[in-house]
């Protein structure tokens, strides 16, 4: 392997880690919608999710 090939794991390591350190923190902060915006407002009550309607499409402010 090459030094170059060693860095691009590495970094690609890092990234999914560092993705994954967020979500399980986020989730035991007790996010219900992870990366929404709106997670602690709406705290999932949303029928399909954060910032959505029972039937899935974007609600309108």
């Amino acid at each position: 392997m090459k030094p170059v090939d060693i860095i691009a794991i590495v970094a690609i390591l890092l990234t999914v880690g560092a993705a994954v350190f967020y979500i399980v923190r986020a989730k035991r902060r007790g996010e219900k919608c992870v990366g929404c915006p709106y997670a602690k407002q709406c705290g999932g009550k949303c029928g399909g999710g954060c910032g959505s309607s029972k039937n899935g499409k974007k609600d309108k402010d």
